[in-house]
């Protein structure tokens, strides 16, 4: 008899390692523009506009709450009709979004855009991939999901100096108008012809849960898990957007923080790497206790620790890996517990408050800071958050899920 479905696709061949290179592309490059140019843009924006600095950073942050709440009927449209239809889609209004950011003549108009990109993004960053990925690698799909996000952490590094050398040479209006062509000849045609493979009916696996995802959703351990997630999100970004401000604090320069920062990217490639050996000798509950335990324990010591420079450095590394692991740990929170039928849906609802958090962790920073008289204090109390999270996830695990 002939197998069908997962079975089917297997989990290797030239056909899947396609389309896992398709992806690797395409997020580098919608992560470099959506996302990472932004920071590099922002302050000549502010400038150049009269636009308050504030206001700029609203329109940034509204586009991750909108694509928080267009996430969860994007994931239902994955789980029907697969990701070459979700993420063409999303990639060409990507590129009029970004199109409309560099051209928006107000405030308003900017916002406008920015809440446009927020729906593209729900289209064709992370999720919909793990959700691709989730779906076509069966029960291989740690390694795919593994490599993705090693690759994907690049789009910092390759945007950020690529955006900064454009700004430097042309205005943010045109810088954007090339970053949208760029996205463009990339993940259009990408998304197009290169996720034809056929999307397969769902096979169930061992860990699959007979209930409907309507009574996922409404089960203790994924509201558990959504809360505790959320937390954790809101803790681990809150840390990334306020490292330099701290370090600076402590003494460093403005250079050698931002070294630092990067250096934090180099360990989320690290931890990512370990990842794999973690899923195969811890369960479930034990290895998502460890990881957000980790994440509040390297904030804490961010938090305490003076100096040297050298000390603090390492800190920061640490304080990467943790946040690497964090990010392959949500894209396979739901396939660990339910399995692969339905992820877009239920992953889709797991991430719209996880993104919310993300969106308020900038603001909640800086208000904690003056707040509480400094970024130390502000790290003891994300320290908190995030142990108050690993704690939470003790509940996440529902009782009949094997290891």
């Amino acid at each position: 008899m002939r197998p069908t479905g997962i079975a089917q696709l297997g989990t290797g061949g030239t056909g899947l390692r396609a389309v896992l290179t398709v992806l690797c592309v395409t997020e580098i490059t919608s992560w470099g523009v959506l996302y990472y140019a932004f920071p590099v843009l922002a302050p000549t924006i502010a400038t150049s506009t009269g636009w308050s600095s504030v206001a700029v950073t609203a329109a940034f942050s509204l586009s991750l709450i909108v694509a928080a709440v267009v996430g969860i009927p994007v994931g239902r449209w994955l789980d029907r009709s697969g990701p070459r239809a979700v993420m063409t889609a999303g990639s060409l209004l990507a590129v009029a979004a970004v199109v409309g950011v560099a051209a928006a003549p107000s405030l308003v108009a900017f916002l406008v855009a920015w809440a446009m990109v927020g729906v593209a993004m729900s289209a064709v960053l992370y999720q919909p991939a793990f959700g691709a990925l989730t779906r076509w690698h069966g029960p291989d799909r740690i390694k795919a999901l593994t490599v993705l996000t090693l690759v994907g952490g690049l789009a910092s590094t390759v945007f950020a100096p690529l955006t900064g050398l454009l700004v430097s040479h042309i205005d943010w209006r045109h810088t954007y108008l090339v970053l949208a062509a760029i996205l463009a000849v990339i993940t259009v045609p990408l998304h197009a012809f290169g996720l034809r493979r056929p999307w397969p009916a769902h096979v169930a696996e061992h860990r699959d849960q007979p209930e409907p995802p309507g009574t996922v959703v409404r089960s203790r351990p994924f509201v558990m898990l959504t809360v505790a997630m959320s937390l954790a999100a809101f803790s681990v970004y809150a840390v990334v957007v306020n490292l330099v401000p701290l370090l600076t604090g402590r003494g460093l320069s403005v250079s050698t923080a931002a070294i630092a920062l990067g250096l934090g990217g180099v360990g989320q490639v690290l931890g990512r790497l370990g990842y794999g050996r973690l899923v195969r000798q811890t369960s479930i509950r034990l290895r998502t206790v460890l990881v957000v335990l980790t994440a509040a324990a390297t904030t804490a010591l961010l938090a305490v620790l003076p100096g040297p420079m050298l000390l603090l450095v390492a800190a920061t590394v640490l304080a990467g890996m943790a946040r690497g692991i964090f990010t392959l740990l949500q894209a396979t929170a739901v396939s660990d517990r339910w399995g692969a039928a339905n992820y877009g849906r239920l992953n889709g609802l797991l991430s719209a408050p996880m993104t919310l958090t993300g969106a308020l962790a900038p603001w909640a920073g800086t208000s904690l800071a003056a707040v509480l008289g400094g970024y130390p204090a502000v790290f003891a109390t994300l320290a908190v958050v995030a142990t108050l999270a690993a704690l939470l996830t003790t509940a996440s695990a529902p009782a009949a899920r094997p290891s």
